[in-house]
C-alpha cells in the first residue's frame, strides 16, 4: 500500500496553536507529515532556523508521523528533491484565499503533478498569525492563549522586560 506523506511548510516564526491545530489536523489526514520550515534569508525573523526547528521538535516528540525538516528556496524544489507531492496550506479567512491560490497556481505551473490541500484552522485561531504573536510578546502581553509555554518562554527571552531606568 502506498503511504501518502504531505508537506506543511512555513516560516513558524514563532509557530503558535493555530499552526499546531493546523499540523494536528493534517497528520491525521496524511500517513505522514513533514513540518518543514522556509528559510527565506531576504525576512529578518525572530528566531534562526535551528530554534525553530527546535522548538517544533520539541512541541511534535509524541507523534510518530510527523518529523521536522527545514529548506530554502522554492517549495517545489524542495518537493522534488523528496519525491513528493501533496502540500497542506492553512486558510485562516478569506483574505488568505486569494494568496494561497496564488502560490499553489504559480507551483501547479512550476511542477504540475503537484496536490495542495487546504485545511481551515479551528474557529478560535483564525485570527492568529506569527506576527501577532511577536507583537503582543515584544510589549509583553499575555500569551498564554496563543503559544505554549515552551514558545512564551523562548519569546520572554527575546523580548526581556526594561526597568523604568532603561526606559
Amino acid at each position: 500500500m502506498k503511504q501518502k506523506t504531505a508537506v506543511y511548510s512555513g516560516s513558524f516564526d514563532p509557530v503558535h496553536f493555530g499552526h499546531l491545530d493546523m499540523i494536528e489536523r493534517a497528520s491525521k489526514v496524511v500517513d505522514r507529515l513533514i513540518v518543514s520550515i522556509f528559510n527565506n534569508p531576504a525576512k529578518k525573523c525572530l528566531f534562526t532556523v535551528a530554534e525553530r526547528k527546535a522548538m517544533l521538535e520539541q512541541l511534535l516528540k509524541g507523534h510518530s508521523n510527523i518529523t521536522v525538516d527545514c529548506f530554502e528556496g522554492l517549495l517545489v524544489n524542495y518537493l522534488r528533491s523528496k519525491n513528493l507531492r501533496v502540500v497542506i496550506r492553512g486558510l485562516r479567512a478569506v483574505t488568505d484565499l486569494d494568496y494561497e491560490f496564488q502560490i499553489a497556481a504559480t507551483n501547479r505551473t512550476l511542477f504540475p503533478d503537484i496536490e495542495t490541500l487546504f485545511l481551515m484552522p479551528r474557529q478560535r485561531y483564525t485570527y492568529l498569525s506569527s506576527s501577532a504573536v511577536r507583537e503582543v510578546a515584544a510589549f509583553h502581553g499575555d500569551l498564554t492563549k496563543l503559544v505554549p509555554p515552551l514558545v512564551a518562554t523562548q519569546l520572554k527571552r527575546k523580548f526581556p522586560e526594561r526597568s523604568e531606568n532603561q526606559l
